[in-house]
């Protein structure tokens, strides 16, 4: 009887003692790595912060599903392809769903502005990705109950989302060299652009169902693209308009008089804006205009600077506003 207590007591102690230094060796990776933990199951998972606070995701997302699709381009760009991207077609970028098929991206084709909760659920992602600005705490509970969901606290802007994306996956340094990659691209099309037009103005209208608005050149999103990306100047009369569009009557047209015009023929599931071009463009008001006279009127599609944007995206609408510009 001594003899077999005295083995049982033995192996508890190496029992012990292996799970001593195992707990030692867990306690070292988590302060090396910081937010990274070991989970019963060998799975990684990390702390991030987003909009809405703090939320434990895997370190190495096997399913992730990329809300937008601006987004999933930063991510690829980074190097990292996610799985999955929603988008909606009639507003998409032109070039993106070739894109995402030479990186091997599945796209899922959604309405415009809904949640389908039961098609995530179906997709069975364990990572959600999205912006969260304008986003309502009650869809971010939805969304992070079918999966760990990540509203970035950002909107769409290369310069604001795509660090805070690098942060999360690990890719910093990536991050910064396809951004100074752009920023050389952006300043080579600024001076460019500076040299042609000096001090002329240049507008972007907005052609909506039943109304015009302008975009403000300290609106933030689109507006940093064109009025500081590329410098251009916006007439006078509302070089301070920080809102993103404003609306205006075609009274006003005369007072804003640009030289140059990107005209926008708004792009939505379901809307209508052919009236309001037509009426545009058979007004004395729009005839009069400096820009009209001298046929510097260029089309400019939404999806091209709303979704369209991107280290690829906005190259090629660089490309574009440069080349109907500069001579």
């Amino acid at each position: 009887m001594l003899v077999v207590i005295c083995i049982l007591l033995a192996a508890c102690s190496s029992g012990t003692k292996e799970e001593t230094t195992a707990g030692i060796s867990g306690t070292q990776s988590e302060e090396a790595t910081s937010t990274t933990k070991v989970e019963p199951n060998n799975s990684e998972t990390k702390v991030v912060k987003d909009q809405f606070g703090e939320v434990t995701i895997p370190a190495h997302p096997q399913n992730l599903v990329v809300f937008d699709s601006i987004y999933a381009e930063y991510l690829i760009e980074m190097g990292v392809t996610p799985q999955i991207v929603l988008y909606t077609p009639e507003v998409e970028a032109e070039y993106r769903p070739a894109y995402f098929k030479e990186h091997g991206v599945q796209t899922i084709e959604v309405e415009q502005y809904q949640y389908n909760y039961e098609q995530l659920l179906a997709l069975s992602p364990d990572m959600i990705l999205t912006a969260g600005e304008g986003m309502e705490q009650g869809v971010y509970d939805e969304l992070s109950k079918i999966a760990p969901t990540v509203a970035l606290d950002a909107n769409s802007e290369m310069e604001r989302a795509m660090p805070k994306l690098a942060a999360i996956f690990d890719k910093t340094e990536e991050s910064a060299k396809v951004l100074a990659e752009f920023e050389e691209k952006a300043a080579q099309a600024k001076d460019k652009i500076a040299t042609a037009l000096g001090d002329k103005t240049v507008l972007v209208l907005r052609v909506e169902h039943n109304r015009y608005r302008f975009m403000g050149p300290k609106g933030g999103s689109s507006s940093v693209f064109f009025y500081e990306t590329l410098g251009l100047n916006s007439p006078e009369a509302i070089k301070d308009s920080t809102d993103w569009f404003s609306q205006f009557s075609l009274e006003f047209l005369p007072e804003l008089n640009p030289d140059y015009i990107f005209l926008e023929d708004r792009t939505l599931v379901g809307y209508d804006t052919k009236k309001s071009m037509e009426d545009l463009k058979s007004s004395q008001v729009w005839a009069n205009l400096k820009a009209v006279k001298n046929d510097h009127v260029f089309p400019l599609k939404t999806s091209e600077f709303v979704s369209g944007v991107g280290p690829i995206g906005s190259v090629k609408l660089m490309d574009y506003v440069v080349g109907k510009l500069v001579p």
